[in-house]
């Protein structure tokens, strides 16, 4: 039935009725309604871009800057998954499920990283008022048990209310050679970076195909855009004549940079006259994880000096590249005479992020496995950053840096983790040009600021189901206002077991740091800040007002009860927590028989999804016909940077394991069978854990039930990469074949068996039946 009524006429004949189009056809936005582009960066601190005061130039935010409005005191949850998820629904992170990233999600409410029905999404809202509505580049907010093909896409981008989505499902991917889905599929590149590849490129080409597509058939249709690139997350990856804009432009190092950036940020207007810099580690000594320190400048080696600002440069390069792509999507927008009445929000998720340890990394990758990084592993590569051959990531010093003046930077709820860079640029909406607004704001705030701007209420029902309250508060009022006072009252924050909260002015934070392993959350020192007067919390009040204290440690437990905060967890993911942390995450239920079976031409199944061959003993075997011209892949799983693969080439079957990128590669080599059937797989028993929980034991490569090569070797407890690069047949993990998916050829696999081990962590049931069946 219509959704509306039928106002025509139904006789017996159709020649004696009167038809209705209109109780069918979909009702159109309001009238003179702007178009919706939300440009969202990752990991950006508020002093890395030039509108702030920054060394990185950015050409295209700096347009829209100067013609709109720069806000100084805009808000995020300290991570990226949370804060994508209060713009697509305008309530708090944990109670859309999202208290951490997809990938570290777990099974309590607040954690799970399903978005409940009641907190409908602005997609949903705004498609169902008249636009149409699409979603380029990163999600990070599907659930983490949903990721594969087989899985339910109810909580996919198309079912979460957007007309086409173009981009990549977890938290980050590889610029050259991402791994890409298209509405509710996964697809390959459409091109490499020999053929003038780069991930920001191609997701600017495809918003604009969106638009375009739109326009040429619904031409009065206003559309929504939710722009989401790569950068600038790790891998740090851009063209080198980007990175080479920048050569020396760091020298004078990381400590320098905070000193020369914020004279600059307060002349723009930024931060007020008279605001402190924070120490570059302002926590004190055992409140935070070692591998958030910051080295002093002046203690570095030349050689690390060096290495240190190629990471920077490699960086602003990324930055500014998908600036510059932005850039395009902005041009055509004028060109086409849709800038005017278009909203533009540009702005970053987090502050600038300390992934990249004091040392800075390679290989990102180490630092979700608990594996140090270290500038003798790091130096050989200095020249391949920001190239294929690398997934860097640079030190935590230039996270302080970028997050000047504030203490610290991602993951933290100090204003170096939570405020971050927005500009709104709207001709037709905002008289005002290149100005600062100074109100406090907050992610969940944009949802019904873009409402208000489109002349949409906010439904009481959305998919069918009633709403709960928006935590946001609307910017609208601040357009045209620069003096209107916050109309924001209380933002409660949690990230990892860091708290904070702010209201009215002032800011309450547990010295306590994220991932820190500290437990005792009772025993917990609140810091406090009066923020209207102190915006980079350099002054600690808590001895001066312990009743503000009080009265906002009350408050927050009052806020985390209303949004499903608790239990807190604050577990390290490297030494005695790597493992119980890994054992949290979601898996998929094990066979009773502990055996998966893969077949060839199948999507490849992600990593949360697969077997798990992280930190236990396990088999793989291959059913397959061999001729003389057999050579390619069997199985592979990860990449360059971590993972393993079975395969055939130069008349020899190999075993490459990449252990975190470290040379030498480890290697277990054979000669083919002869032409036939056969089965060919490897089986390595852990016999031991190192240092770093790393296991080591021996890897035997069989063919046809004998033992046909052994070495020694050692494999991640940890996962193969963050997210992508999942199970399948061709992939770049061996560099004997880098570059290329090398599928496999001149034969047939009829089935890949993963046969798990028996100490791989599953609930006890279904761990006891497994056992039982092998038996």
């Amino acid at each position: 039935m219509p959704k509306k009524p039928f106002n025509g006429r139904i006789e017996l004949d159709v020649r004696d009725s009167v038809a209705d189009w209109s109780a069918f056809t979909a009702e159109p936005a309001p009238e003179g309604a702007p178009n919706v582009l939300v440009v969202l960066y990752d990991d950006t601190g508020q002093a890395a871009w030039s509108p702030y005061g920054g060394r990185i130039e950015m050409p295209t935010l700096q347009r829209l800057a100067d013609g709109g409005l720069t806000y100084s005191q805009w808000h995020t949850t300290a991570l990226c998954s949370p804060t994508r998820s209060t713009f697509l629904t305008g309530r708090n992170h944990h109670s859309n499920g999202f208290a951490s990233i997809s990938e570290s999600s777990t099974g309590f409410p607040g954690y799970s990283s399903h978005i409940p029905p009641e907190n409908g999404t602005i997609a949903h809202v705004l498609r169902d008022a008249g636009y149409s509505t699409f979603w380029i580049g990163k999600n990070h907010n599907v659930p983490v048990d949903a990721w594969t093909q087989g899985s339910s896409k109810k909580e996919w981008p198309l079912g979460m209310g957007y007309d086409r989505f173009y981009g990549f499902i977890g938290g980050e991917t590889n610029n050259w050679y991402p791994d890409l889905a298209e509405d509710n599929h996964y697809i390959d590149a459409p091109a490499t970076p020999e053929e003038g590849y780069h991930l920001s490129k191609d997701l600017a080409d495809q918003a604009l195909r969106f638009i375009r597509d739109s326009k040429q058939s619904e031409a009065e249709k206003p559309w929504y855009l939710w722009f989401c690139p790569g950068a600038n997350h790790a891998p740090h990856h851009a063209p080198q004549e980007y990175i080479d804009k920048y050569k020396g432009k760091f020298d004078d190092g990381y400590e320098a940079y905070r000193e020369w950036v914020l004279p600059r940020m307060i002349e723009r207007g930024i931060l007020p006259e008279g605001t402190e810099l924070t120490p570059i580690n302002p926590m004190a000594e055992g409140t935070f994880s070692a591998g958030d320190r910051v080295r002093p400048w002046d203690e570095l080696s030349a050689e690390e000096k060096a290495l240190f600002c190629r990471m920077a440069e490699v960086y602003a390069g990324f930055s500014e590249y998908t600036d510059a792509q932005v850039g395009r999507i902005v041009d055509y927008l004028e060109e086409s005479g849709q800038l005017d009445n278009t909203i533009i929000f540009y702005c970053a998720d987090n502050g600038a992020s300390g992934e990249g340890s004091p040392n800075g990394s390679v290989n990102e990758g180490k630092y979700f496995n608990g594996w140090p990084d270290t500038t003798e592993d790091n130096l050989p590569l200095i020249d391949k950053l920001g190239g294929p051959d690398g997934y860097n990531h640079y030190p935590t010093g230039w996270a302080v840096a970028f997050s000047t003046p504030y203490r610290m930077f991602k993951r933290y709820t100090y204003q170096g983790g939570i405020c971050d860079p927005l500009v709104i640029h709207w001709p037709k909406g905002i008289q005002a040009r290149g100005e600062v607004r100074d109100q406090y704001h907050h992610s969940t705030d944009v949802y019904p600021t873009i409402l208000e701007a489109c002349g949409i209420a906010m439904p009481d029902t959305v998919d069918g189901h009633a709403q709960s309250p928006l935590d946001g508060v609307s910017m609208r009022y601040s357009f045209d206002a620069a003096d209107a006072p916050t109309q924001k009252v209380t933002q409660y924050y949690e990230m990892f077991g860091q708290r904070g909260l702010w209201h009215r002015g002032w800011k309450a934070v547990t010295e306590h740091g994220p991932i820190s392993g500290l437990s005792n959350f009772d025993k917990d020192k609140w810091q406090l800040f009066h923020s209207d007067e102190d915006r980079a919390e350099a002054r600690d009040l808590a001895d001066e007002h312990p009743e503000k204290v009080k009265e906002l440690v009350d408050l927050w437990f009052e806020e985390a009860q209303r949004n499903h905060v608790l239990p807190l967890n604050d577990m390290e993911v490297a030494g005695r927590d790597l493992e119980k942390f890994l054992a949290m995450e979601f898996k998929i239920p094990v066979p009773l028989s502990g055996q998966y079976t893969y077949y060839p031409g199948t999507t490849e199944v992600p990593e949360r999804s697969a077997a798990n061959t992280h930190g236990v003993s396990y088999k793989v075997l291959a059913e397959v016909e061999l001729t003389p011209d057999s050579e390619g892949v069997i199985f592979a799983h990860g990449s360059r940077f971590g993972g393993h693969s079975l395969y055939i080439k130069d008349g020899k079957l190999r075993y490459a394991y990449n252990f975190l990128g470290i040379p030498p590669e480890q290697r277990v080599v054979a000669d083919v069978p002869s032409d036939g059937a056969h089965v060919l797989g490897v089986e390595f028993t852990k016999e031991r854990m190192g240092e770093h929980h790393e296991s080591h034991g021996p890897l035997k490569l069989h063919v046809d039930g004998q033992v046909v090569a052994e070495e020694q070797i050692r494999t991640m407890t940890g996962h193969f990469s963050l997210c992508g690069e999942g199970l399948c047949i061709g992939d770049a993990v061996g560099q004997d074949y880098a570059g290329s998916r090398y599928p496999f050829t001149g034969g047939a696999i009829a089935k890949v068996v993963f046969d798990i081990g028996e100490d791989l962590y599953v609930d006890v049931e279904a761990h006891l039946a497994a056992a039982m069946a092998r038996d």
